[in-house]
């Protein structure tokens, strides 16, 4: 990465400019498509009037490289993040008023031009944070926003069926893959808010055989989408409950469906952007103690409606681990296109013992593509993370980190 950002004498931004090269490996992959996130979000969660992007996937002769949690906006944040930073630093300007005064609200443009509607919750982040963040002695803060859907020109859509059994047993069938992110969960507690119908009745499928439109796994939009589509089905079931009571509708099935079809495409230039439908927002406060260790960190999360507060907890805290090996610990060298180990041990993964303490905060910014409000949660939770550890870090020590993982043996500066 290669950034140059600017601001004027009172803190606002003025422009980014910022070119990335991905190495993709000896395969494409889906190197190109991570190289798009990286470009859309390469300002960040900051309105910034110019911007000049180039976004580059090569081939070299490393093994293939894909995307991880983040899908390249981990990257560019790590980037954008660090320069926000270092321009307080030189301008004397509040680490957390500058963010605050150059952050997304409705209105702002991003890297590719789209103008934010309703649901924007970037400030709302930062105002969780602000008093933990002044009260601590030394603290790294970073903020990021993460896209919900492919989007990009592609086309997006979720069916689900509904069935009740001869035995009075109500199936929902969808295609998304329950990778951990508690979708069957969503199932249940999207189909029994609308109906009223008893969870203990309800059982969910992911049925690959039914030809439900849903198509690939990425982009945190499995709960966005599937829940939009068992709302639609519900309209039909719930009135036919209040119409003859769910006895009388055994070996009934409802079809429900959503989708999004409206985002811009990359080769069409049109007078408005919209490269994705929805968007979810963050910042995170990493605070050190006197020695220069990772004493805490602080997350606030914008997921525009929490479904559940327990299954939203838990994927911003594995976000973090994630994100905090990302940051100082996990590698994986090659020396002439060869992992230099194969073993998972050598990887550099955080054991549990050695994660610090966490803190979520969850925000709720209604966004209005999503259901009850809902955007992803999945991937933005890691975004902030290593940017935060090392603007800590710099703190600490004064030395800016330009590489991952990062190495946390400075001294500290008086």
């Amino acid at each position: 990465m290669d950034y140059d950002v600017g601001c004027d004498g009172d803190g606002m931004l003025t422009y980014v400019t910022a070119k990335f090269v991905g190495d993709t490996g000896a395969y494409a992959s889906v190197g190109m498509k991570v190289m798009e996130r990286c470009a859309g979000h390469a300002t960040g969660g900051y309105h910034v009037p110019n911007v000049n992007i180039e976004s580059l996937s090569v081939y070299t002769n490393n093994i293939p490289n894909g995307a991880m949690r983040g899908f390249g906006v981990n990257q560019a944040t790590f980037g954008i993040e660090s320069c926000i930073d270092e321009l307080c630093d030189e301008g004397g300007f509040d680490r957390w008023q500058f963010r605050y005064d150059n952050a997304l609200v409705k209105g702002s443009t991003t890297a590719t031009g789209q103008v934010l509607g309703d649901g924007v919750g970037m400030r709302a982040t930062l105002d969780a944070v602000k008093e933990k963040f002044r009260n601590e002695k030394i603290a790294g803060i970073a903020c990021g926003v993460k896209n919900t859907g492919i989007g990009n020109g592609m086309p997006e859509y979720s069916e689900v069926t509904v069935s009740i059994d001869l035995d009075g047993k109500i199936i929902v069938r969808h295609g998304w893959t329950e990778m951990g992110q508690g979708v069957n969960t969503m199932a249940v507690q999207a189909l029994c808010h609308e109906t009223g119908i008893n969870p203990s009745l309800v059982e969910v499928m992911v049925d690959t055989t039914a030809g439900l439109v849903t198509g690939m796994t990425t982009a945190s939009r499995a709960t966005s989408l599937m829940c939009s589509a068992i709302i639609d089905a519900s309209i039909r079931l719930k009135s036919d409950i209040e119409e003859y009571g769910l006895e009388e509708l055994k070996g009934r099935k409802y079809v429900g469906k959503w989708g999004i079809d409206w985002t811009t495409n990359l080769n069409v230039r049109e007078s408005e952007q919209i490269t994705h439908y929805s968007y979810s927002y963050a910042t995170q406060v990493v605070t050190l103690d006197d020695d220069g260790h990772i004493k805490k960190i602080i997350a606030a999360h914008d997921a525009g409606k929490i479904f559940n507060p327990t299954l939203f907890e838990g994927q911003i805290e594995g976000s973090i681990h994630m994100g905090l090996g990302y940051a100082i610990s996990e590698d994986l060298p090659m020396s002439g296109g060869r992992p230099d180990s194969t073993k998972l041990r050598k990887c550099g993964i955080l054991r549990a013992k050695e994660m610090p303490e966490m803190e979520v905060i969850g925000i709720e910014v209604p966004d209005p593509n999503g259901p009850y409000g809902g955007k992803g949660v999945g991937e933005i939770g890691l975004v902030p993370t290593a940017a935060a550890v090392a603007n800590a870090l710099y703190q600490y020590d004064g030395i800016r980190r330009k590489s991952l993982p990062m190495k946390m043996n400075g001294k500290r500066r008086r």
